[in-house]
């Protein structure tokens, strides 16, 4: 079998697994795969978006993921192509996402002999994404075997094929090399499964969770089979993090407990969901918990890391997204999956007094921070936070990048009414900045059923990632806002330790970083479509319109007061 043909053998069987979006960064080594993908595309089997930069792309099949909830394959060629890929499969790993690396390499007698090109690259991602190296002599069987385990897997896998001379198929017509099956062929995917196929979208509440469970063995409603079932009494708290989705929600409601849960949580709606939680964590209703479940992956606060980390409370922990439990301290139970209580006990009156000095000293709190930030002149991050937040209509899509802007919006966003289905996403797996621009890409092509699709992200995430604004005239686009909340630098630090006087002189260049970029010629670079906003009332307006293509949207602010503003939201609680 030639290497287009094995290419062919590969490709179709990944259409044929349910893959329909495939990323490509062209190569050498990686040729019979991106002819075939071509006539893949242009049969209508597979979407093809083809990228300059394999980070990106590999960010973009991640964002396809998140958004789709279908496995998506990126193709690279040999050598560094490769390990560019490393930071996307680790988000991956991490997140759940099911992303599948088909990475073209030399064979395997050129390993080691200083041959152009030639690496390790076989297994590069290490723990990360379990690799299959596919010879020259693998069977077809195996490969397909192959395939189909690494799109079934949740998480990222690899598929390392090596591929030989002569690596191009002969023209579009020959009989005995085609680019792509034959209609009829028995080769080619069912036409059933053509690129416009429906996909298995989330319909939960806020998040995706519910697209694919909840932890092993989720069944209807949440549950799964043989869950544990919690007794009533433990004054508890359930803390959900990313992806937990309305399973967390579900459990409150049922218990009668409060939710801290974070905005790419899928949870953070209904009458149980604490707006201020990370706020009021630092008063006495702290000192009253004495029990914590844990779901999804949550990452975003000190305080509910000091939380969940405390050696006095009972910690119970079910698996988040990758299956991993989060305990930091090691100080949990861990749980196999969602724990239940018994739905025929109705809440306690205990019960519902724990929860309504929850909700009422939310509803304190929120409105002395809603005063404070409506005193604050001009356009503040918080501003920004909560124009976004109101923009989430039932049905949209919110990606939100990392560092302030996710935190922002966590104090800004009032807990939604439940059964909107929005879907708000993040690359919270390990929380990096990089490559978001990309994510949001992808979650806007991969969701299809949404009424708008915003990503508000901070400007050194959007200047790491401004490579995914580099995209071919041929290449698919969606819709998407991105709101870039430029305060010319790293503010999240203002914050931290570093932050303080002792550190002033060295601050701003090792941790503050000012770049001075100017973002509308950098869009006008790529031909994107730009505005800038100095008032929450012209980003309100702007947020308001639909898109056509990819949108930049500025909105420059101060990070002088962070460090200020962090003190007098503290001020707000201790009064």
């Amino acid at each position: 079998m030639t290497s287009s043909e094995r290419a062919v053998r590969l490709l179709t069987t990944l259409a044929a697994a349910g893959v329909r979006d495939i990323v490509l960064a062209p190569g050498s080594r990686s040729a019979p795969l991106a002819i075939a993908l071509y006539a893949a595309d242009v049969a209508g089997d597979v979407r093809l978006h083809v990228r300059i930069d394999e980070r990106t792309a590999g960010f973009l099949a991640l964002g396809l993921s998140t958004g789709s909830r279908r496995p998506v394959a990126v193709v690279t060629t040999s050598g560094t192509a490769v390990g560019n890929l490393l930071p996307a499969v680790m988000e991956a790993h991490h997140s759940g996402r099911k992303v599948v690396v088909v990475s073209a390499d030399r064979p395997d007698d050129l390993r080691g002999s200083g041959a152009n090109q030639t690496t390790a690259q076989a297994g590069i991602f290490g723990t990360f994404a379990p690799c299959t190296d596919l010879t020259p002599d693998t069977s077809d069987d195996a490969l397909e075997a192959a395939v189909l385990a690494a799109c079934r897997r949740e998480g990222p896998s690899q598929l390392n094929l090596q591929l030989t001379p002569p690596l191009l198929p002969g023209g579009p017509d020959s009989e005995h090399a085609p680019w792509w099956p034959a209609p009829g062929s028995t080769d080619r995917p069912s036409p059933a499964r053509n690129r416009d196929a429906p996909s298995p979208e989330s319909g939960s509440e806020t998040g995706a969770r519910s697209a694919r469970g909840s932890g092993p063995g989720v069944g209807p409603g949440g549950s799964a089979p043989g869950a544990e079932v919690l007794a009533r009494g433990p004054r508890t708290v359930v803390v959900a993090g990313d992806d937990a989705g309305s399973p967390a929600r579900i459990l409150a409601e049922r218990a009668g407990w409060p939710l801290l849960a974070e905005p790419t949580s899928g949870a953070r709606v209904g009458a149980n969901a604490i707006r201020t939680y990370r706020l009021l964590l630092a008063t006495a209703l702290a000192a009253g918990i004495e029990r914590v479940v844990v779901l999804g992956h949550p990452t975003l606060s000190r305080p509910v890391t000091a939380l969940i980390s405390r050696e006095d409370l009972e910690v119970l922990a079910a698996p988040g997204p990758g299956g991993i439990v989060t305990d930091p301290a090691h100080v949990a139970r861990h749980l196999d999956a969602v724990p239940e209580v018994d739905r025929d006990v109705p809440p306690t009156d205990t019960d519902l007094e724990w929860l309504r000095a929850w909700q009422d000293a939310d509803a304190a709190l929120s409105a002395r921070l809603d005063d404070w930030v409506d005193a604050r002149p001009g356009l503040t991050p918080f501003h920004v936070a909560r124009e976004v937040a109101a923009a989430v209509t039932p049905d949209a899509t919110l990606v939100v990048g990392s560092s302030n802007p996710v935190r922002d919006l966590d104090l800004m966003t009032v807990p939604y009414p439940p059964h909107e289905h929005r879907f708000v996403v993040g690359n919270r797996g390990l929380a990096g900045i990089d490559g978001t621009v990309s994510t949001a890409i992808g979650v806007a092509l991969g969701r299809r059923r949404t009424s708008r699709t915003i990503a508000v992200l901070g400007d050194l995430t959007f200047l790491h990632d401004s490579n995914g604004l580099v995209i071919g005239p041929d290449e698919p686009r969606p819709d998407l806002t991105l709101v870039v909340v430029n305060d010319d630098g790293g503010s999240i630090f203002t914050g931290l330790e570093q932050g303080s006087a002792d550190y002033a002189p060295a601050f701003e260049r090792v941790f503050g970083t000012p770049h001075g970029v100017d973002v509308e010629a950098l869009c006008r670079a790529s031909h994107t479509t730009y505005e800038r906003v100095s008032t929450a009332e012209e980003l309100r307006r702007v947020l308001a319109l639909d898109p056509h293509g990819i949108r930049v949207v500025e909105a420059r602010v101060s990070r002088a007061d962070r460090r200020a503003d962090g003190a007098a939201i503290a001020a707000l609680v201790r009064d």
